[in-house]
């Protein structure tokens, strides 16, 4: 079970309504309880069960069942008919903790923060295995050796496990992009038209600009 109550636990997990939170962005209170949340699933062993409760619910039962997601996350029932609705849904399907952490955040009215909050437990998870999310965009696919090349320099460089995510796009025209984590990587032969293109712009407008001060010069 999810403590209501502790010296540990961000404020936003006490019993007391929320207080002081209006001016605190969606993405950091979802972090807050997502840190919450996988504090409590790793002491209880249940990382891995309780992450795969969050994603199912968000891509397999919300997908199959948006109603449900709307009535959930939406104000057009109140907290006691949600609560009902979540233990009828949850209760003897989902480990008593994942049905905590629902009926938690449901009595802080904070239910549509569901999808945020699960892409902050990936956030946390990975940081906890040190592991970093790489996106490989490339015009055409890699060959093998130049795939192994790259990530095998990448893992050398960022000294971590990398969460590979490895895409085709063809409106790169060629090269590749790389996004591992902050840091982006861009040898595109788009990126390459666009800085060109830039710098065209920039050249007809000082030019544009020298003809002016001629003419305010001439008169």
């Amino acid at each position: 079970m999810i403590p209501m109550r502790g010296p540990d636990l961000p404020p936003v997990l006490g019993e007391a309504p929320l207080e002081g939170t209006a001016d605190v962005g969606a993405q950091r209170v979802a972090r807050a309880y997502a840190d919450a949340l996988y504090n409590a699933a790793s002491d209880a062993g249940q990382t891995e069960a309780v992450m795969e409760e969050m994603h199912s619910l968000i891509h397999d039962v919300f997908r199959g069942h948006p109603q449900l997601e709307t009535l959930i996350a939406g104000s057009a029932i109140g907290r006691n008919a949600k609560e009902a609705l979540i233990r009828k849904a949850f209760e003897g399907r989902s480990s008593p903790l994942f049905l905590q952490f629902l009926l938690v955040l449901n009595r802080h009215d904070r239910l549509e923060l569901l999808r945020p909050i699960l892409s902050a437990l990936h956030q946390i998870d990975d940081e906890k295995k040190n592991r970093v999310p790489v996106r490989i965009s490339s015009a055409v696919p890699l060959a093998d050796d130049q795939r192994d090349k790259l990530i095998a320099q990448l893992r050398q460089s960022l000294q971590a496990d990398l969460k590979l995510d490895l895409r085709v796009d063809p409106d790169l025209l060629g090269g590749l992009i790389v996004r591992a984590g902050d840091y982006v990587y861009d040898h595109s032969v788009r990126a390459q038209l666009l800085a060109i293109r830039k710098e065209l712009i920039e050249r007809s407008s000082h030019e544009i600009q020298s003809r002016r001060d001629r003419f305010s010069s001439a008169v």
